[in-house]
């Protein structure tokens, strides 16, 4: 395909996507059809629709294209790239919102904890503490529990059905363990106890957490740094030696060395996060 050609395809999916965006800002629905960035997307923060976020990431990919053709730079490692460095965006800032959203359950236990001590009832104390919670991730499970058992539903059952759709670990152990004691009709001062043990070990494993962090942000600051000096040296090089700059600027640079580095780059990148989370789990 020519870059005119190209240019012409690009410049159509644009107009594709500009018309189904009215379509996508009223949020329609498709029906049994799973998305599978939508748990990660709407961890992220993103306020609109998934309609709406396909939209933006096949322009940007539109775009790219026609950058492409006017610059007659190889297509497809660029529109490859537009459209998967969303998603790797979205999925860190999901991934720091979860991690914040863990924090913030051991604060939720904690505090029902402390309701319960001080002598209110569990399901009173478990609402007070959600409804003070400011983290909507992890206020979300508490909360739908909650309503569930204020339209009628028994509240162990309600822990128990809210705690099997939780991907995080900590929100579905005390979800279980309220469940626990409500099903188990154990005193206040059991409960408690119960509650005290679960946000103790909460409270450890975030210490935890913590410290594996601190103790590996000197390696993963430099595996950033060399992720920098990297394509920095490259177009050093690419200025200071000519035929070094030939080659980048040739079909070989812009089709295998290029795409193939920052391949490499980012997968490094991806993998010291990785190895630090496999860690914590």
């Amino acid at each position: 395909m020519s870059h005119a050609q190209l240019g012409v395809a690009a410049a159509a999916l644009c107009a594709l996507c500009l018309a189904l965006l009215p379509l996508a800002a009223r949020g329609v629905r498709w029906a049994n059809v799973g998305h599978p960035e939508g748990a990660v997307v709407r961890d992220a923060g993103w306020r609109w629709s998934l309609g709406r976020w396909e939209l933006m990431r096949w322009g940007l990919g539109a775009i790219a294209l026609v950058g492409a053709s006017l610059a007659s730079a190889p297509a497809a490692p660029i529109a490859t790239a537009t459209l998967v460095i969303p998603s790797l965006v979205v999925r860190w800032r999901a991934e720091s919102a979860r991690d914040r959203a863990a924090r913030a359950t051991t604060r939720l236990v904690q505090g029902t904890h402390a309701g319960v001590r001080s002598g209110i009832a569990l399901p009173t104390a478990l609402r007070r503490a959600t409804d003070a919670c400011a983290d909507g991730i992890a206020r979300a499970p508490f909360a739908m529990a909650l309503d569930a058992f204020r339209l009628g539903a028994p509240l162990e059952a309600a822990l128990r059905e809210v705690a099997a759709t939780v991907p995080d670990r900590r929100a579905r152990m005390s979800l279980d363990t309220v469940a626990l004691a409500v099903a188990e009709r154990l005193p206040l001062e059991r409960v408690a106890a119960l509650l005290g043990s679960v946000s103790d070990r909460l409270a450890f494993e975030e210490a935890l957490e913590a410290e594996v962090r601190a103790r590996a942000g000197g390696a993963r600051t430099q595996v950033r740094l060399l992720a920098a000096i990297v394509p920095a040296m490259a177009a050093y090089l690419a200025v200071t030696t000519p035929t070094l700059g030939a080659t980048l600027g040739g079909p070989l640079g812009r089709t295998v060395l290029i795409p193939a580095a920052l391949f490499f780059e980012v997968a490094g990148i991806m993998l010291s996060r990785r190895f630090v989370r496999d860690v914590l789990r």
